[in-house]
């Protein structure tokens, strides 16, 4: 069983639905709003129901129903609000990551754990610390998110499936991501070669500033788009299919860094995280990554001492 702890938020729900549609396994919605998760896991059981798959949705204000749970995803927290950084969120979701990994070590300890709650690298580290699981075991979420944003606006501007873009963003998810240019590639091409800086420096923009935009637009953040990413880690994990993707990692000497947490490509399989891999970096990359993992360390220095 899969458990979605936030499993009634609009995240929650959106990534139970994708993972009952990828056929991966039953899902059990835990949420603190009554009856809430029992009314959405009904709406979902429906939707299976007409759509013919086999699997089951639950729903339960009770963490203990997450017992024998081989991937719990975290998706409970404030959401961020329209012109809130990802720090501002900081204290306020560090006391729900505690709460929630208490109850994970308790009910669901062999678990595998995906983080999504923002700000995501410091909430997963604060989940990591907490729950005391080996690092392969604690996932954050965030590069599955936007190494595809960015493999979104290359596509527009290439005029190609975004499907064909192997997109590279390293370090901070937030204002202070490394999205890699010259390490996303098309047919093996790095997209550096085949667009103009001009356009280089436009799809690092929008890549950098996606989350926001959407906000703006619509008044509250993303989820179909991380739903499905979730869901992939998910898959990934439970059919041990050992793919690459970018995820919100602990570094233990990976890159030069130690006990911070970072979006680096790493293989997903049966055990979390099976390896990480190092990317060769230039010069200039190396600084920009360097950057972008001094603003995780200042979200991780401004915890208080209790979440480290």
């Amino acid at each position: 069983m899969i458990t979605v702890v936030g499993g009634a938020g609009r995240v929650g729900v959106t990534t139970g639905a994708m993972i009952l549609l990828r056929d991966l396994d039953d899902v059990m919605l835990i949420d603190i709003k009554p009856n809430a998760p029992q009314g959405e896991a009904l709406d979902l059981n429906h939707m299976t129901a007409v759509l013919g798959i086999s699997r089951r949705a639950y729903g339960s204000n009770d963490y203990k129903d997450m017992a024998g749970s081989d991937v719990v995803i975290v998706t409970a927290g404030f959401p961020r609000k329209a012109g809130q950084t990802r720090e501002e969120l900081l204290k306020v979701n560090a006391d729900v990551m505690k709460q929630v990994a208490d109850n994970i070590k308790e009910y669901a300890p062999n678990s595998k754990v995906l983080v999504l709650t923002n700000p995501s690298d410091a909430m997963t580290y604060v989940m990591y610390k907490k729950l005391g699981f080996p690092r392969e075991r604690v996932i954050g979420f965030s590069g599955i998110l936007d190494s595809p944003r960015l493999a979104y606006y290359a596509s527009v501007k290439l005029n190609i499936s975004a499907a064909s873009i192997q997109p590279i963003v390293l370090g901070m998810h937030g204002e202070n991501m490394f999205p890699a240019p010259r390490l996303s590639t098309v047919g093996g091409v790095p997209l550096t070669s085949l667009m103009s800086q001009k356009d280089i420096d436009e799809i690092v923009k929008q890549t950098i500033n996606a989350g926001a935009d959407i906000i703006k637009l619509r008044g509250y953040s993303s989820n179909w788009a991380p739903a499905a990413g979730l869901a992939l880690m998910a898959e990934a994990i439970k059919k041990d299919q050992r793919k690459v993707y970018i995820v919100s990692a602990y570094l233990n000497g990976e890159y030069g860094y130690r006990d911070v947490i970072a979006e680096v490509p790493a293989v997903l399989g049966r055990n979390g995280i099976e390896k990480i891999l190092e990317l060769p970096l230039n010069e200039e990359e190396k600084k920009g990554l360097d950057k972008s993992i001094s603003a995780v360390r200042d979200l991780i220095n401004a915890l208080p001492p209790e979440y480290k």
